[in-house]
C-alpha cells in the first residue's frame, strides 16, 4: 500500500466516518429528547449486551477478511478471494444463528438477572437479527476495505445512519410510544432495520464487485484451508473482544448497583448514566472517528510494510498516527474546557452536562493515543498481545468503576477517573510491546512546542469566547470548535517538511 493511498484512503473514510458520525451524534440528539436523563441510561443498558454478542459472532473478522483480500488481491489469486469470503459467510451465518437463537430464548433471564431491569426483554430480542445481519455485513466491509474499495461501504454507512434516524422519528410520531420502555424497544427497531438495508446494499454492490474481477484458471486452496486462514487471526481477536467486551459489560451494569450503593435512587442513578456516558462521552470521543479511520487503514498499511522489512516506514508511520492522536485528543481538550456548557445546549439542549464534559474531557489526549495503539499492535500482528493487555486494562477498569462509583463525593465522576487510570495503563503496555518491533522516538522539543501552542489557543479561545456577543448563536460556537482544532493543522504544517 503506497503512502499517498494510505493518506488518501484515510482522508475518504475519515470523512464518510464523520458523516455516520455526525449522523449517530443525530441520532443519539434526537434520542435523547424522545427518551430522557432515564431512558437513555435504559438504552445504554441493552448496547453492551447486544455488542457482547457482536463480539462473540463476528468480532476479528473485518480485520482477518481485510488482511487476507489485501494479499489475494496483490497476487492475483481472484478464486481465493471469492472462496474465501463465501466460505466465511457460510461459517459465520451457521455460528450466529445458534448465538442469536439462544440469546431470543433466554432474554427474560438477560433482562432480569443480568441486566436486573425487565423493562429491556423485548429490545434484547430486538436485536437478535441485527446481530445476524451485521455478521455478514463485516464480512462484506472486510473485502472492500482489503480492496482498497472503502467508498462503497462508507456510503452505505452513511446511508444506513440516516435511515436509522428517518425510522425512530417516522415511529415516534406516528406511533408515539407512551413509556420508556416502548420507545427504547423503538430506537432498536430503527437499529436492527438499518442493519438489514447495510446488509442488503453491501451484498448487491460485492455482486457486482465480484463480477468485474477476472476468472480464476488456477487451483484455489481448500476451503477448510481458507477458513483456517481466516480463522487464525479471527480468534484471537474474537476471544479478546468477547473477554472485554464481557468486561466493558459487567463495568456498565455494575455502575447503577455501585450508584445505589452511594446512596442515589436507582432512576436518578439511571439519569447520571445517561448524562455521562450516553450524553457527555458521546460528545468528548466524538473526534475518536478520525482516530478509528485511520486505524482501520493503518492494520493493511503496517502489515504490507512489515511484509516487505521496510522497519523505518513502519516506525515514520506510528509516529505520525501517535502524533494526529495526541494533537486531535489536545484540541478537544482546549475546546471542552473553554465552552463545556455550551455544548451540552448545542448538542442536547441540556444546560447541566458542563460539569461532566470539562472533567471527561481532561482524558482526551491520552485516551485518543492508546485507542490508537491497538490499531497498530493489530497492523504488526501482535494479536495474543492485544488479548493480553485488554483483559488486563478490563480487569482494572471493573475494579476501579466497583471502588469509584460507590464513592458518594465521587459517583459518576468515577467513571472519567477509571478512563484516566486505563487510558495511562493502556498507552503504557502497548507502546511498551510496539517498541520492542519498531522504535518510537519522540522528540520532548516538539512536544513542548505543541503545549505551547496549545496553551496558546487555549488563551485566544478564551478571549474570543469573552468578546463575541450570545447573540451569535452557534455562529460563534463554530467559529471556537474550528479555532480549537487548528492547533492539530498548526502543528501538522510546522512539521510538515522536517525529516522524522
Amino acid at each position: 500500500m503506497k503512502k499517498d493511498k494510505f493518506y488518501k484512503n484515510s482522508f475518504l473514510l475519515t470523512l464518510s466516518n464523520l458523516t455516520t458520525g455526525v449522523l449517530g451524534f443525530m441520532f443519539s440528539i434526537i434520542l435523547s429528547r424522545e427518551l430522557g436523563a432515564e431512558g437513555m441510561g435504559l438504552y445504554g443498558l441493552v448496547m453492551p449486551i447486544y455488542n457482547l454478542f457482536i463480539c462473540l459472532i463476528c468480532a476479528g473478522v473485518i480485520t482477518a477478511i481485510s488482511k487476507l483480500s489485501a494479499v489475494y488481491y496483490d497476487k492475483n489469486e481472484f478464486g481465493n478471494l471469492k472462496k474465501t469470503v463465501r466460505t466465511t459467510i457460510i461459517f459465520n451465518l451457521i455460528w450466529a444463528l445458534l448465538i442469536t437463537f439462544l440469546v431470543f430464548i433466554f432474554a427474560p433471564y438477560i433482562s432480569k438477572f443480568v441486566i436486573k431491569d425487565e423493562r429491556t426483554l423485548d429490545a434484547i430480542r430486538i436485536t437478535c437479527p441485527a446481530m445476524v445481519f451485521i455478521c455478514i455485513s463485516n464480512i462484506f466491509k472486510g473485502y472492500f476495505y482489503g480492496i482498497s474499495k472503502i467508498t462503497v461501504p462508507a456510503f452505505i454507512d452513511i446511508f444506513e445512519k440516516a435511515v436509522r434516524i428517518g425510522i425512530i422519528l417516522v415511529i415516534s410520531k406516528l406511533f408515539s410510544p407512551d413509556n420508556i420502555t416502548a420507545t427504547v424497544t423503538s430506537a432498536y427497531i430503527a437499529l436492527c432495520i438499518g442493519e438489514f438495508i447495510s446488509l442488503l446494499l453491501l451484498y448487491i454492490y460485492y455482486k457486482k464487485d465480484s463480477l468485474k474481477l477476472p476468472k480464476a484458471y488456477c487451483k484455489t486452496e481448500g476451503r477448510a484451508q481458507l477458513l483456517f486462514n481466516v480463522l487464525v487471526i479471527a480468534v484471537p481477536l474474537c476471544l479478546n473482544g468477547f473477554l472485554s467486551t464481557t468486561l466493558a459489560t459487567v463495568s456498565t451494569l455494575i455502575v447503577p448497583r455501585r450508584l445505589l450503593v452511594a446512596g442515589f435512587e436507582y432512576s436518578t442513578a439511571l439519569s447520571l448514566i445517561g448524562k455521562f456516558t450516553g450524553m457527555t462521552l458521546n460528545i468528548v470521543f466524538f473526534p475518536m472517528i478520525v482516530i478509528s479511520s485511520i486505524s482501520t487503514i493503518l492494520i493493511p498499511d503496517l502489515s504490507q510494510t512489515m511484509n516487505k522489512k521496510d522497519i523505518y516506514s513502519a516506525e515514520k508511520r506510528i509516529y505520525e498516527v501517535l502524533k494526529i492522536s495526541f494533537l486531535l485528543g489536545l484540541s478537544t481538550l482546549i475546546i471542552c474546557n473553554n465552552i463545556p456548557d455550551s455544548l451540552g445546549v448545542m448538542f442536547f439542549n441540556r444546560n447541566d452536562l458542563g460539569p461532566y464534559i470539562k472533567f471527561a474531557s481532561l482524558c482526551a489526549p491520552l485516551f485518543y493515543c492508546a485507542a490508537s495503539t491497538y490499531g497498530m499492535l493489530n497492523g504488526l500482528g501482535k494479536q495474543s498481545i492485544i488479548l493480553r493487555n485488554s483483559l488486563v486494562i478490563s480487569i482494572i477498569e471493573v475494579f476501579c468503576l466497583y471502588i469509584l462509583t460507590a464513592v458518594k463525593n465521587i459517583n459518576i465522576f468515577g467513571y472519567g477517573i477509571t478512563i484516566m487510570i486505563t487510558s495511562v495503563l493502556t498507552l503504557c503496555l502497548n507502546l511498551y510491546e510496539i517498541n520492542k518491533v519498531c522504535k518510537i522516538r519522540l522528540s520532548l522539543p516538539n512536544i513542548l512546542i505543541n503545549l505551547f501552542f496549545a496553551l496558546l489557543i487555549y488563551y485566544l479561545i478564551s478571549y474570543i469566547n469573552l468578546i463575541l456577543p450570545s447573540s451569535l448563536g452557534l455562529i460563534k460556537y463554530l467559529i471556537i470548535i474550528l479555532l480549537g482544532f487548528s492547533l492539530l493543522i498548526i502543528s501538522m504544517i510546522a512539521e510538515e517538511r522536517k525529516e522524522y
